[in-house]
């Protein structure tokens, strides 16, 4: 199964020096009729991307990078509150509430209780469409990653099962099991992994536009 450790991701530092980023998965639409490229983990510096998914750690506040033609959504993962201020207005996050914006708006950010982490979904418009939603999990009702989704333990334990496959793709009908540490993402697959567990997840689609 698809599974990027948080753990042996390196940290890219800011230009601004206000933090650092590692990218967990990130993906080019191919030419039409072809599919998209996945990179799993940091990839190569400067490769072309239409979404991403990375996880940044703030320690100072200051103004966001512009980012034209590219729609984000941020979710605050550890930490209290964040306070964006989006073309003039501002608006408070708290833990695990999604918020989506435009890159193309002017944004900066306070940090009124300290330093954070901030889950991010980043999509290239009229390319993708990027989905962000915050679930409890269970042990009695494990939860599927389906195709074009990819899960984030957020909080607390999880064990991903899924059925074995052999070189050529086909189902072994035997069972996989492994099991996140906080931060990891496991891709979403035809195969279906599913998740049990006591915490919290972020199950984050990525849709053609």
């Amino acid at each position: 199964m698809d599974i990027v450790r948080y753990a042996s991701l390196k940290p890219t530092p800011w230009a601004n020096g206000g933090g650092t980023t590692r990218q967990l998965a990130s993906g080019a639409a191919g030419p039409a009729g072809t599919a998209c490229s996945t990179t799993l983990g940091a990839g190569a510096k400067g490769d072309k991307w239409d979404w991403r998914i990375s996880i940044a750690e703030v320690a100072t506040a200051g103004p966001f990078s512009a980012l034209p033609g590219i729609d984000r959504i941020l979710t605050i993962i550890d930490g209290d509150l964040i306070a964006l201020t989006v073309d003039g207005t501002e608006q408070a996050l708290e833990k695990f509430r999604p918020f989506r914006f435009s890159g193309d708006s002017a944004t900066s950010a306070t940090l009124p209780t300290g330093s954070l982490m901030d889950l991010n979904l980043m999509t290239r418009r009229g390319v993708y469409k990027g989905y962000a939603t915050i679930l409890e999990l269970s042990k009695k009702r494990p939860h599927p990653v389906f195709d074009g989704q990819f899960a984030v333990l957020l909080q607390g334990t999880a064990d991903v099962l899924q059925e074995g496959t052999d070189d050529a793709g086909n189902p072994t009908g035997a069972l996989v099991t492994d099991t996140l540490g906080r931060f990891d993402l496991v891709a979403g697959a035809k195969s279906m992994p599913h998740l049990s567990g006591r915490g919290f997840l972020a199950v984050l689609s990525i849709d053609p536009a």
